[in-house]
């Protein structure tokens, strides 16, 4: 599986933008899929995930709120749409997948497949 992440770029504090992300070489239907980020000069921190089912989601309290992931399994993507953005946003974002079970879905390290990142940035 490759993924592609894409709908990065630059947006004022408080605007929006959706990131997509898409799977291909095969499907990911049945793999849990996340979002991370990485600032400039700090560790990489989950965002989102949302289960392969699509039926469960949980989101880093930083985000909850104003952030909301989703997922298309017939077209096998991905999105995460960001409102109300923050400074403090900008960032690298990573999508990810990966099978694990429910009580470790936030951890960075059972995710085998990762994208290349989008850049999002949020200016003041």
């Amino acid at each position: 599986v490759q993924l592609q992440a894409s709908g990065g770029g630059l947006v004022q504090a408080g605007g929006s933008l959706r990131l997509s992300c898409t799977a291909s070489g095969n499907t990911v239907n049945r793999l849990n899929m996340a979002w991370f980020r990485q600032a400039p000069g700090k560790e990489r921190e989950f965002v989102a995930v949302v289960r392969w089912s699509g039926g469960y989601t949980y989101y880093n309290d930083l985000v909850k709120g104003r952030f909301t992931i989703s997922r298309d399994n017939a077209k096998n993507t991905v999105s995460l749409q960001m409102s109300s953005l923050k400074p403090e946003d900008t960032a690298i974002y990573l999508c990810a997948a990966g099978s694990m079970v429910l009580s470790s879905i936030r951890d960075e390290r059972l995710y085998k497949t990762w994208g290349q990142g989008t850049l999002v940035t949020v200016s003041s």
